[in-house]
């Protein structure tokens, strides 16, 4: 089966700790696989390294085929990425923000677009900055979806929601095509989930067997 993440003896450190403790894993074609684990367990910083935003100490992790480290401009096209910490151009509307993107992705999808904003109640003309946290975690994973991305990686983009706008969240994620494989660090998933879920879990940077 082809692997959409492969990571092999991943080791970060900062300074004197030890953030990530040799991470192996292998995330099959189609799957939805969750990281869990407590606080300062690694999940982020192994997210970050397979996103080419930080890189690894030591060892090796490819994403889509391809070594992580290579990942930039056009290669980040088939991902989509939404994090807890989501930087977003406050000053933009939701239109306005879906009309700056498009360009760079020539999957992006104008119907599918329009089906997120309608599913997720997105406010077109209001500006990003006056969205509550969860309207703007809406509006950063239908920017995330509009393009079929051949992979989607959440980290952590549901903590602090309230239940019903986080189910409905995981319910727009999930109703995607089965194409798209999916990472994600839950801090809780839905009752109602419909896909198989394969889970890691990690305890201080390390993983357990």
């Amino acid at each position: 089966m082809t692997s959409t993440i492969q990571t092999d003896t991943l080791v970060k450190r900062f300074r004197k700790v030890d953030a990530l403790q040799g991470l192996t894993l292998n995330v099959p074609e189609g799957a939805v696989y969750a990281l869990v684990g407590p606080n300062g367990a690694g999940k982020t910083t192994a997210i970050k390294i397979l996103m080419n935003i930080i890189r690894a100490t030591s060892g090796r992790a490819e994403v889509l085929g391809i070594d992580s480290s290579r990942l930039r401009g056009h290669l980040l096209a088939p991902i989509g990425y939404v994090s807890e910490n989501q930087e977003m151009p406050e000053w933009m509307t939701v239109s306005a923000l879906l009309n700056y993107l498009r360009p760079f992705y020539s999957t992006w999808d104008t119907n599918l677009e329009a089906e997120l904003v309608k599913q997720f109640d997105l406010p077109p003309k209001r500006k990003l900055r006056h969205l509550s946290r969860g309207m703007k975690m809406k509006a950063a994973l239908a920017s995330s979806l509009a393009y079929h991305p051949k992979l989607i990686v959440l980290d952590e983009p549901f903590t602090g929601l309230d239940p019903l706008v986080r189910d409905e969240l995981i319910q727009g994620l999930l109703a995607r095509p089965r194409g798209n494989r999916n990472l994600r660090q839950p801090r809780r998933l839905s009752r109602r989930r419909q896909a198989p879920l394969r889970r890691r879990t990690h305890h201080t940077g390390e993983p357990l067997p």
